[in-house]
């Protein structure tokens, strides 16, 4: 089974542009994330797929390869696609751009799903939720069925619509998820040539479309998500942390 890791890594962010360049502690933030996620002992390969010169050269310049897709593709599962569709593999592993702390044991989490269950569409990843999370808007929930496989992704606090988790005595009934994916590759290219589902519109969360064409997703539970940079403020909070020894 051959397994890519492709890292989505786009330079016209629109809350932070250029933010996979920017410095933290003397590195740029795409060499942390390539530096942790070639540390997998699953990936036969990893790739950085980037709009940008520059940023092909500072993930070159530490041993990346690199493919150059266009600044137009309207999400990160476009981008990831464009860079791996004539290239031969079974599984594709996206490894956020703006995750300057991933592991290779998380990206190696996601892989093992495909490695058990070669049957299975795609993996995410999420951990126990808290209370101001589960009200949160900007945290998305995930409930599973049985087989820690996802039922439904939402903004909202659900399950608990009708009854708090506080009334239940558990916040069991959902999982805060982080947006990291696997897919099989024959599920990927499905996936971007379908339109976006109306349940995704309304959420405005794309995993909806995978559900709306009846995948399957496996949810592995972790205990804690890596430290993401969505903005300036966030790069500020991390520099923090690790001068801390964190």
């Amino acid at each position: 089974m051959k397994i890519v890791g492709v890292i989505p890594a786009r330079y016209g962010s629109t809350r932070f542009p250029g933010k996979p360049l920017v410095s933290l502690k003397g590195r740029p933030l795409i060499q942390w994330t390539i530096e942790g996620a070639k540390k997998s002992k699953l990936l036969t390969d990893l790739i950085v797929a980037t709009d940008d010169e520059r940023i092909k050269a500072a993930a070159e310049a530490v041993g990346a390869k690199v493919v150059m897709t266009d600044s137009d593709l309207p999400s990160g599962s476009d981008r990831i696609h464009a860079a791996i569709k004539n290239i031969d593999c079974d599984i594709v592993v996206n490894i956020q751009g703006d995750e300057p702390l991933v592991t290779g044991e998380l990206v190696d989490k996601l892989a093992q799903v495909f490695v058990n269950d070669p049957s299975m569409d795609m993996a995410t990843l999420a951990h126990p939720i808290s209370e101001e999370e589960l009200q949160s808007p900007n945290s998305v929930k995930v409930v599973l069925n049985h087989k820690d496989e996802a039922l439904y992704f939402s903004r909202f606090a659900m399950p608990y619509s009708r009854m708090k988790a506080s009334e239940l005595g558990t916040y069991e009934g959902c999982l805060k998820h982080i947006g990291m994916y696997a897919y099989s590759k024959k599920f990927l290219k499905q996936f971007c040539e379908a339109p976006q589902a109306l349940i995704e519109k309304a959420e405005s969360l794309e995993q909806l479309r995978a559900l709306y064409l009846g995948a399957k997703i496996k949810v592995v539970r972790v205990q804690e998500a890596s430290l993401g940079v969505d903005t300036p403020e966030d790069l500020v909070k991390l520099e923090k942390l690790l001068s801390q020894g964190r």
